[in-house]
Order: structure tokens, then C-alpha cells, then sequence
């Protein structure tokens, strides 16, 4: 989703026209940006700073990335609403689920480069990953290849060059699917929403994204099963010592533009 905008380029002429400037108009492509609010069962949860596409899979990710449901069948039904001022995505569960377990507490604003707004105190940041198990052996050739295939499936992007991606690839390094958002952390829920809607097995492939790998992008993935996540940048401390407690490989681009696999 994207709008128009008029700005200016600059020009520097050469030759006769050395010293003289340019300014010319253009039309740019920006990324939207809306508040989303996320809704159980008629009751908001959550509003998060995101790009206005793919809301059913962003409603479903985040809700399992987050752990704040254990599995994709607890959710009946996910009903996107155009409200005044943003979107509401109201997520049916059922009743008697909800009784019996209190939905994870998230405060009810996060902007779109967060990925810890809301939490209440410092113990509830860093949850303890989940144990994950790969469906088959890391290959960092694989990884290589998902990432020069990634620019084709990133149309936003070639748009605006302003948004994030999170590809969903096979154990041979094919991308089956990506999905883009302003915020990292948004374009993963969107990925994984899109990989668990789409019956897909998050034990027998990958993801890469193309931002640095912070510790709540390795908790998402964890959550559900991701045993291999690749980012462009390296990962941080903290990242890496998640990723080794759930069991999870994580990868990152090298300055000679080749992949380095941390075990």
C-alpha cells in the first residue's frame, strides 16, 4: 500500500553548465502507514504502527509470535474492519479459551519499529524461547541464493525503497513467499501468518529478512518453529543467546557478501 508525493531532486551540470543547479520535481512513492488495532473477540489488544496490506496474516503472526494463543486453530475467525483513523482486525476466539487462559498483556500502542511496546516490566521483555528442531541441515549456499532471489518479491520496496521484507523459503533456498511492511518486526507476523495460513511447516524451511536480527525477531520465530532466520545484518548478543537456548540457527550477510550461520 503506498501514496504519492511531490519532492525535488538536484542536479549538477558538467561541462558548459558547471556550477548550475537543477531542481526538478518528482513524484515518489511512500509506503502507508496506519494505526492497526488488534481485537479479541470485539475487545482491543493492541494497536500497531503498520503498512495496510496482508492484515490477516499480520493479525495471526503476531498473535502466535507473541505467544498470546498456543496454535492457529484457537483463532475461528479474523474480520478486517476500515475504521475512522485506522483498521480493526477482530480476531474470534472462542469463549471458554479465553476464560481459562489470560491473553498475553500488551499495552495498546506500538509503533512500527518496536518490538517490545507494552511490555509491563523488565521480566516480561525476554520470554524464554520455545525448543525448535529443524526438518533439515542449514546450508549457507541456500541462504545465499534465497537473498538474491529476495529483490524480485519485494515490490513495495522497488516502489518506494522504505519498507521491509521477510521471505519464507524451502530448505533449498526457493522463496515461496514474502510479505513487506514499514516495520521489521510487522513484516515478520506477516510472514508468519502467511506460512501457518497456508498449511505450510515452519520446521522445514527458512526465513530472511532484511533487517538486523534483534532478540524479539528470534522470539517471534522461535514461537512458532523457525529454525533457521537469516537478516542482513549480523545478530545481536542477546539474539544469539536465544537463538542457541531454543536451538535455532541464525544467519547474517558478511561484508564479503557471503553467509555466515551461527550455531
Amino acid at each position: 500500500m503506498m501514496a504519492s508525493a511531490l519532492c525535488s531532486t538536484v542536479a549538477t551540470g558538467t561541462g558548459f553548465a558547471a556550477g548550475i543547479r537543477r531542481i526538478d520535481p518528482v513524484m515518489w512513492q511512500v509506503p502507508e502507514e496506519v494505526p492497526v488495532a488488534l481485537l479479541y473477540n470485539g475487545r482491543s489488544h493492541a494497536v500497531m504502527m503498520a503498512t495496510p496490506a496482508d492484515l490477516e496474516d499480520f493479525a495471526v503472526g503476531f498473535t502466535l509470535g507473541e505467544e498470546i494463543l498456543d496454535a492457529f486453530t484457537d483463532i475461528e475467525g479474523v474480520a478486517v474492519e476500515p475504521q475512522s483513523g485506522g483498521i480493526a482486525v477482530d480476531m474470534a476466539v472462542d469463549k471458554m479459551l479465553m476464560a481459562r487462559r489470560a491473553l498475553r498483556k500488551r499495552s495498546m500502542e506500538g509503533r512500527s519499529g518496536c518490538g517490545l511496546c507494552g511490555a509491563e516490566s523488565l521480566e516480561g521483555v525476554v520470554r524464554k524461547p520455545r525448543p525448535v528442531r529443524a526438518g533439515f541441515v542449514p546450508d549457507p549456499a541456500a541462504v545465499q541464493a534465497s537473498f538474491a532471489e529476495l529483490p524480485a518479491f519485494q515490490a513495495m520496496n522497488r516502489a518506494n525503497r522504505s519498507v521491509h521484507a521477510a521471505a519464507w523459503c524451502d530448505a533449498e533456498g526457493n522463496i515461496l513467499l514474502a510479505r513487506e511492511d514499514v516495520g521489521r518486526h510487522n513484516a515478520l507476523d506477516k510472514m508468519i501468518g502467511a506460512v501457518i495460513r497456508g498449511g505450510l511447516s515452519p520446521s522445514d524451511g527458512f526465513a530472511i529478512m532484511t533487517s538486523r536480527c534483534s532478540f524479539e525477531l528470534v522470539q517471534k520465530a522461535a514461537a512458532v518453529g523457525v529454525p533457521l532466520l537469516a537478516t542482513m545484518s549480523a545478530p545481536t548478543s542477546l539474539a544469539l543467546d536465544l537463538a542457541r537456548q531454543a536451538g535455532m540457527t541464525l544467519g547474517a550477510m558478511s561484508r564479503a557478501e557471503s553467509i555466515v550461520l551461527f550455531h
